[in-house]
């Protein structure tokens, strides 16, 4: 079975996109803990910064790759924290310190038609390095931000992203669920569809 690698090093990615990408000849494998994977981010949208991240790893690994760049879009702060969902609170900040500084951001709105959130996820597989026609697939997911932390699962935003239709959080969802609502989930299931379609070997 034919490796294609994932540049990204978190383990809830890999696991996410590994349960759902299953039925494809190939097997999904994280990129090495080193620096030399680590690349910096000069996109302005989602989709240039994954095709950035998946061709320095197929560049450096030699084997096709697969990047996801994904993150929060607030309506109410011009789209913020956006690209830099990751590190919206600094550099080497944590997802707790993230989370605060979003509450602390919205705490002047208090309505969650006011506080409406849409998490967006961009995946693109490439070849190689030097594939010019990248296969790309995009999901969402609408919902809103809670005004505390709700439930312990998941990771990132998770505990303060609402969903309205099931009434809880991404955090207090079984990961069945979640996966079928969430826009990694939506993203990958295009990615897969597209995949089929066309010769990945």
């Amino acid at each position: 079975m034919r490796k294609v690698i994932l540049a990204s090093g978190n383990k809830g990615k890999l696991i996410e996109l590994q349960e759902i990408l299953s039925d494809l000849p190939f097997e999904l494998i994280p990129q090495p803990k080193t620096g030399e994977y680590e690349v910096e981010e000069t996109g302005t949208t989602f989709i240039e910064n994954a095709i950035i991240k998946a061709r320095h790893a197929a560049q450096l690994s030699g084997m096709p790759a697969i990047a996801d760049d994904s993150g929060l879009v607030i309506n109410i702060l011009n789209g913020e924290p956006g690209i830099k969902t990751a590190r919206y609170a600094g550099k080497n900040c944590t997802p707790q310190d993230n989370m605060d500084l979003i509450l602390q951001r919205l705490e002047p709105f208090d309505d969650k038609k006011q506080r409406k959130a849409t998490f967006v996820c961009a995946l693109v597989y490439m070849r190689s390095a030097s594939d010019p026609l990248p296969v790309i697939a995009v999901g969402q997911w609408h919902g809103a931000i809670t005004c505390k932390k709700h439930g312990d699962a998941g990771f990132g935003y998770d505990p303060v992203f609402w969903d309205f239709k099931h009434k809880m959080t991404a955090a207090q969802m079984p990961n069945k669920l979640k996966t079928q609502l969430s826009h990694r989930g939506k993203a990958c299931r295009k990615l897969e569809k597209k995949l089929k379609n066309i010769c990945i070997s």
